[in-house]
């Protein structure tokens, strides 16, 4: 039971911090609503899922033998975060002077788009699959029986909180639409914003 506190401890420190997952979620719920947002966040989820079942394989391994596909993989997930970073510049400079009446500034592209973005942005982050096989392992109790059993439930805890956070992101990004829903100057001041953190986060990981 102190193991599953600790790993949970360690789960929430990374979740609060802020990332590409997180900016991508509020931002996704401040220009297109709520329900974009989970949609999002469920496609986030899958993604961290497979990231578990690729440490369990030791894709992380391949990574650290053949540094060129690490690289490749973190080149074209920085790629996608420019791309994602120059879709809210975009529609920021897009807006209407007119207020809206409900969430909706990113075009209606639809939640599966939405769940493919999210999936996109988590699964071409590398650093995600590394941060899979260095901390499971550490909970892991070779000594017992059902080794398997406990990475499954590790990995499920994983999934299961990191969900719970990106559905509160999509609350906050929410509440925070509503307050400026009806200025179009901080609605493209959001928008840009959020372009900058992806943009930014995007140069970061193409430096390494």
């Amino acid at each position: 039971m102190a193991d599953l506190l600790l790993f949970l401890t360690a789960l929430v420190a990374i979740y609060l911090t802020p990332g590409p997952d997180m900016f991508l979620v509020l931002g996704t719920s401040v220009s297109s609503g709520p329900r974009n947002a989970m949609a999002v966040a469920v496609g986030l989820a899958i993604a961290r899922g497979c990231h578990v079942l690729l440490a369990a394989v030791g894709l992380a391994t391949l990574f650290a033998t053949h540094p060129w596909t690490y690289h490749t993989v973190r080149l074209l997930g920085a790629a996608y975060l420019f791309y994602l970073g120059w879709q809210f510049f975009r529609t920021g400079h897009s807006l209407p002077d007119q207020p809206q009446s409900a969430a909706g500034t990113l075009p209606p592209a639809g939640y599966l788009a939405d769940f493919h973005r999210g999936l996109a942005t988590n699964l071409l982050n590398p650093k995600s699959l590394i941060f899979c096989s260095v901390l499971l392992p550490q909970f892991i109790h070779p000594e017992l029986s059902g080794i398997a059993g406990q990475f499954a439930i590790l990995a499920l805890i994983l999934v299961l909180t990191g969900l719970v956070f990106d559905f509160v992101y999509a609350v906050l990004g929410r509440a925070l639409w509503a307050v400026t829903s009806g200025n179009a100057r901080y609605r493209r001041t959001q928008n840009n914003i959020f372009g900058c953190l992806l943009t930014g986060i995007g140069l970061k990981v193409a430096l390494g």
